[in-house]
């Protein structure tokens, strides 16, 4: 519909040069170390991104990434796998306006034992499908809730972040009760979207293909990054980072050059009333990569002419859209 559903996915980087965030991470390095670099992706557009240590847990940047995007597109549904969920997302993005929507590996499990009501679990019908595993603390929420406000007020101020925030909540005792309090309302928020995950074809739907985006634009920039074999040389952190927003704007640049062809070839479609054929060119994907050079001599300091749009759709329309359609 109108909504912007964005996700959010990391991916692994090995690094040549151990940095202070550098970590081992046996799956993914083996016995080298790497990094992370996590995306904040909305429609096959990288919005914002962070270099993470391999260590790190993604689900404590899912927030800064939403509220640090500077650009014109502001996500209003949000998504990730299971690595971006924790005790306290549900709550943090549905506080500031955002709808979380995550993907879980085992939904079936996810939802015998995350269900949450405001009634003992005795007191719902024992034919149900589906029932609370407890009652919800309301008066222990109630009562923290103006400490919470306090959270919510240190990041809206942007005098902290996320991370910290959840890694000094993680660090707290079980029974302090402003963690407590903070689980319950998610507990909350949580209970009521698996309920409409499971009563919705149309968001899990949205989901995956957000997710999918996500993923698609990961293999692109995987593949932009590929020099040194893909492994990182930088020693600083600040190097990570340029290196991190380097590879966006390249990636960007691929997807607005794929992006302007498919919609001036769409717009030609609609024009011969060639109905068929412009449905099924909207569905492109514009996250594709076999004919641009990644490998080469480049030269900015010659003038060169762009390239004509108007000819390359001339002849890009000779072809069937399956042909077209493979790019993808």
């Amino acid at each position: 519909g109108d909504t912007v559903h964005s996700s959010s996915d990391g991916q692994k980087f090995e690094t040549r040069v151990h940095t202070i965030n550098a970590r081992h991470s046996s799956k993914y390095f083996g016995l080298s170390k790497g990094v992370v670099a996590y995306t904040l992706v909305a429609n096959h557009v990288p919005l914002n991104a962070q270099v993470i240590g391999a260590h790190e847990h993604e689900s404590h940047y899912v927030f800064d990434l939403l509220v640090n995007n500077t650009t014109t597109v502001q996500p209003t549904v949000h998504s990730t796998d299971t690595h971006g969920t924790n005790h306290v997302n549900f709550a943090l993005l549905h506080v500031f306006g955002y709808q979380f929507a995550p993907r879980y590996k085992d939904i079936y499990d996810t939802v015998r034992t995350g269900l949450y009501g405001f009634k003992h679990p005795s007191q719902y019908d024992d034919s149900l499908l589906l029932k609370p595993i407890r009652k919800v603390q309301k008066p222990l929420v109630i009562s923290e809730w103006g400490n919470m406000v306090r959270i919510f007020l240190s990041l809206a101020l942007k005098t902290t972040t996320q991370s910290i925030i959840v890694g000094k909540l993680s660090s707290y005792a079980r029974k302090n009760r402003t963690k407590r309090a903070l689980w319950e309302f998610d507990n909350i928020l949580r209970s009521l979207y698996l309920l409409y995950f499971i009563e919705s074809l149309t968001l899990r739907r949205n989901v995956h293909r957000a997710i999918g985006r996500g993923e698609a634009y990961n293999q692109l920039r995987r593949a932009v990054s590929f020099a040194n074999f893909g492994a990182l040389r930088f020693r600083t952190e600040g190097d990570q980072q340029i290196w991190g927003e380097c590879s966006r704007f390249l990636t960007n640049c691929i997807i607005y050059y794929n992006a302007v062809i498919l919609s001036r070839l769409l717009e030609m479609k609609l024009s011969n009333a060639d109905e068929t054929q412009a449905q099924r060119l909207a569905r492109v994907s514009p996250i594709a990569w076999r004919h641009v050079n990644f490998q080469g001599r480049y030269n900015f300091r010659l003038t060169s002419q762009a390239p004509d749009i108007d000819e390359l759709v001339e002849k890009l329309s000779l072809y069937p859209i399956s042909l077209i359609d493979r790019l993808d």
